[in-house]
């Protein structure tokens, strides 16, 4: 297996996809979709694989320009890498990379390069196809479907992975039901949520000829540096008053503000968390009664709640239950934080969950949100369950 590096996805395709398999990142025109096989490539090359890069839209110096502003230094990995250049030809200009397509219109000129490539790569390699829309354009769509079959077959005979991005302008039906089901072994479809303008974006598993495919659809952002996170837009965190949120967010968070006085939550915290290929909103209610109308508002459209609990305070863990039903967070995934559990009397997590009634799949886990402990234990707990396949 190859992995792609994209958060979320190398789970539901078990692992990634296997030597001599093909995936294609079907994008919708106006969504970020070039980055995905920017990061497959990059991942690959830091786990000790080699890969080529077919420019066929951009210069290959702008390319790594646009590698380096995901702090992506892919010339680091030395001959492991390279740029096939379908570009420069087409301009009329020089180009100092290893493999040139003389003709970038003639699609033969191109399938010599990429050939040579595969036969140069140590094995196995990793091919990412800048923009399949733009050779399409160029050769011509019944002769770069044809390219592509025989690429395919290269790549299998090579023990290579190709990954291909392509952009689903308006080209014939045929062209289009052949690349999103026929011609690869995998599709992975990466759309927008429409409305005026693009203002969500997601990716989801269409096939994998190698696995039962995860039928469950993932929002991400694309973060400088960074790349594709899996993004989650908002996690409520609510609790007692003076459990530790505001603590529990900051220490979360890259970046969090909130709206307190003299100390205490008046208002809401709100932090976002980058951590580990993921991307979310977190939103922190005030503990006190008479904010009960907030926590309500601030819980629309949450995708997952932490019920933060001083543990060694029993007597406000039926407020920390009644603040659950307020957020109306039945059938959301919820995590209980058991926090300052460095304090004297704390109780275990087992003694608060008895204190509470709760069922058994109804996690409980320990955190001391002072010092960061547990803390990203219960986000990466959270994550899991939103996201799980």
């Amino acid at each position: 297996m190859i992995a792609t590096g994209i958060p979320k996805l190398d789970d539901y395709l078990h692992g990634g996809v296997p030597i001599g398999e093909t995936l294609v990142y079907y994008a919708h025109p106006g969504v970020e979709g070039a980055v995905f096989g920017m990061q497959s490539l990059f991942h690959a090359l830091s786990t000790g694989i080699s890969g080529v890069y077919v420019a066929s839209s951009t210069e290959p110096r702008r390319i790594r320009e646009q590698l380096g502003e995901f702090g992506w230094d892919v010339d680091a990995y030395g001959d492991r890498f390279a740029i096939i250049d379908a570009f420069s030809g087409l301009i009329g200009a020089d180009s100092h990379e290893r493999y040139v397509v003389a003709d970038p219109g003639d699609v033969r000129s191109l399938t010599q390069c990429i050939h040579n490539a595969m036969e140069d790569l140590r094995e196995p390699g990793v091919l990412v196809f800048e923009s399949l829309s733009t050779i399409m354009d160029l050769c011509g769509e019944s002769e770069t479907l044809d390219a592509i079959e025989e690429w395919n077959q290269y790549a299998m005979l090579y023990d290579h992975v190709m990954i291909y991005n392509f952009t689903a302008w308006p080209y014939s039906d045929d062209t289009l039901l052949s690349i999103k089901e026929n011609i690869c072994d995998s599709t992975v479809s990466v759309g927008g949520i429409v409305g005026d303008v693009i203002f969500g974006q997601y990716f989801g598993v269409l096939k994998a000829n190698w696995t039962d495919v995860v039928r469950k659809y993932i929002l991400f952002k694309v973060l400088k540096p960074g790349g594709v996170r899996a993004y989650i837009p908002k996690i409520l965190v609510t609790g007692p008053f003076d459990a530790g949120k505001s603590t529990f967010v900051h220490a979360l968070s890259t970046r969090a503000v909130s709206v307190d006085r003299f100390g205490t939550t008046i208002a809401l915290d709100h932090g976002h968390v980058d951590h580990k290929g993921f991307a979310a909103d977190i939103f922190g209610t005030p503990g006190q009664e008479r904010f009960d109308p907030i926590i309500k508002l601030l819980s629309g459209e949450a995708m997952g709640v932490f019920l933060v609990l001083d543990s060694t305070r029993s007597e406000d863990f039926a407020r920390g239950k009644q603040m659950l039903e307020i957020t109306r967070s039945f059938g959301l995934p919820v995590v209980i934080v058991a926090n300052k559990q460095d304090c004297d009397g704390a109780l275990t997590p087992e003694n608060i969950r008895d204190k509470l009634d709760m069922p058994e799949n109804i996690l409980i886990m320990p955190a001391v949100a002072t010092t960061g402990e547990g803390v990203f234990e219960a986000f990466e707990t959270l994550i899991d369950m939103v996201t799980g396949v």
